[in-house]
C-alpha cells in the first residue's frame, strides 16, 4: 500500500487532537491578569502537549519520508497508537485542573509510555513491511532514543508517586528535548 493517503490521515487525526487541546483551556473568568495567571496549569500542560502532538508528527513525517510501502500491521499499529494518543485531549484536561496529583499525572505519561511503545512496535513493522528500503533499516537500527523514553518516563512515574507528580510531565518533556537535541550534541562531538 502506498503511504500519502496514510500519512494525510495522521496528519489529519493529530490536527484534530491539537484543535480539542487547545479549545479545553477554560476561558479566564474576568479579564484581568489575576485571572489568566489562575489558568497557568492548564497553559502549561497544554503546551507540553502541544509539543508531545508536534514531536509525534514530526517523528512520524520524518519517517514516513523514507517509507515506500505499509501493511496491514503497520497501519494497525499506528491506528492503536492514535487511539492511545487520542485520549492526550482528555488527559491534558485532567493534569491542568489536578496538577499536584498523583493519578492524572500518571494516566497522561502512562498514555505517553504506551505511545513510546507502539512506536517501536511500529517500527519493527515498517522494517518487516518493506524489507528492501536500506534508509529505512538505518533509520530504524537504533533504539536507544526511545528506550531512553520509556525510561525517563517510568523514573519521573516514580518520582511521581513518592515525591512530586508533576515531575512525570516532566520527564515526558526532557525525554522529547533528549530526543531532539541528543543527536545534535552528538554530531557536533564527533
Amino acid at each position: 500500500m502506498e503511504t500519502e493517503r496514510f500519512e494525510a490521515l495522521i496528519d489529519a487525526i493529530l490536527a484534530i487532537i491539537i484543535t480539542i487541546i487547545v479549545l479545553e483551556i477554560p476561558l479566564a473568568s474576568i479579564g484581568t491578569w489575576n485571572s489568566l495567571y489562575e489558568l497557568r496549569y492548564e497553559f502549561i500542560i497544554y503546551a507540553i502537549s502541544f509539543i508531545v502532538c508536534f514531536n509525534f508528527w514530526n517523528y512520524n513525517n520524518n519517517l514516513f519520508s523514507i517509507v515506500n510501502k505499509i501493511d496491514y500491521k503497520v497501519i494497525w499499529s499506528i491506528g492503536v497508537t492514535l487511539f492511545i494518543f487520542s485520549l492526550l485531549p482528555y488527559f491534558t484536561t485532567f493534569v491542568g485542573e489536578n496538577f499536584y496529583v498523583f493519578f492524572p499525572q500518571f494516566m497522561y505519561g502512562l498514555c505517553f509510555l504506551i505511545t513510546a511503545v507502539l512506536s517501536l512496535l511500529t517500527g519493527k513493522f515498517l522494517k518487516e513491511s518493506d524489507p528492501a528500503n536500506i534508509a529505512l533499516q538505518i533509520a530504524l537500527s537504533n533504539h536507544y532514543p526511545m528506550y531512553g523514553t520509556i525510561c525517563l518516563v517510568l523514573i519521573g512515574m516514580i518520582i511521581g508517586y513518592f515525591i512530586y507528580p508533576p515531575a512525570i510531565i516532566a520527564c515526558c518533556l526532557i525525554s522529547i528535548l533528549g530526543v531532539w537535541f541528543l543527536p545534535k550534541i552528538q554530531h557536533c562531538l564527533r
